[in-house]
């Protein structure tokens, strides 16, 4: 009896992988759209080194036909550049930390805590993201303006120290956690502050470096609330002064508007570049779309 024997056949060529042409499209079309994204920062770092009548000229050119430091030194010698910039970063901070503290307390809370109410609380969370924020504009500047706090940097930490996004988020993570670890914890004695601080916070690390990137993102770009509340100088935060700096009697200055806006970024730049993989994990394990 004879067996027949297949023809040999090229390993390479079996494990190699089929060519497919949508390979080489997607990559063109995320190098466009990052291209794209890239732009308007590219224009605004280069138009903070020219003159205001190079930005409004038409056709503009990008790059300076004189490249001048003037806006930046305009911008912290004219404009109270180091109160607005204290002023924005106590806000900020102040703003990051008490959203870490409560929002991850809410939302430990609403995930592994069995208590009467529990789902309705969670309803009014998700219920708050659907509203939009210039709906409670009004009735928090009453609420803050009765308690005597406009005018003040509480005025502009006190609506934010905890928000429902961060809520939401530390409740969707907290809840994956198994509860095998917590019970194992409550068995050898531990109370709920000790689980929480020992056991839950640490394991929490990612979503609590995006909530951070967020919020601090959120509060030092804020500019109606800050508008608002802030009614003298040495209360304005970075977005108002430089704004109101820029607005003069021969119309916008867009130069210095520029320059302002590179260094309102930076700080922003800086803190995702030392969390992004945190960041990365934390809206990857928490589902944010």
């Amino acid at each position: 009896m004879t067996t027949a024997t297949l023809p040999a056949t090229d390993e390479r060529a079996t494990n190699r992988r089929p060519f497919r042409i949508s390979q080489p499209l997607t990559y063109i079309a995320l190098t466009a759209a990052a291209l794209l994204m890239v732009l308007p920062f590219t224009w605004m770092i280069l138009g903070s080194f020219k003159d205001n009548s190079e930005i409004i000229a038409n056709p503009a050119a990008w790059l300076p036909e004189q490249w001048t430091l003037s806006n930046y030194a305009d911008l912290v010698g004219g404009l109270n550049f180091s109160n607005a910039f204290v002023n924005s970063f106590v806000v900020a901070v102040a703003c990051v930390i008490g959203n870490l503290a409560f929002s991850s307390m809410a939302g430990y809370a609403l995930a592994k805590i069995d208590f009467a109410g529990r789902r309705l609380l969670f309803g009014l969370v998700l219920g708050m993201l659907m509203i939009p924020p210039i709906a409670t504009f009004v009735p928090l500047f009453v609420l803050v303006t009765n308690m005597g706090l406009s005018n003040t940097l509480y005025g502009l930490i006190l609506p934010y120290l905890v928000t429902p996004l961060g809520v939401f988020l530390m409740r969707q993570f907290i809840g994956e956690i198994p509860d095998a670890l917590l019970e194992a914890a409550q068995i050898d004695g531990a109370s709920q502050w000790r689980i929480f601080w020992q056991i839950v916070l640490p394991l929490c690390r990612p979503p609590l470096a995006t909530l951070a990137i967020l919020t601090f993102l959120a509060q030092w770009n804020n500019f109606l609330w800050p508008l608002v509340v802030a009614q003298t100088e040495d209360k304005y935060t970075l977005p108002v002064a430089l704004a109101l700096y820029s607005i003069g009697q021969n119309g916008t200055n867009y130069a210095l508007l520029m320059a302002g806006a590179a260094l309102v970024v930076l700080p922003i730049l800086v803190l995702f570049l030392l969390l992004q993989r945190q960041f990365i994990q934390g809206v990857a394990s928490t589902g944010i779309k």
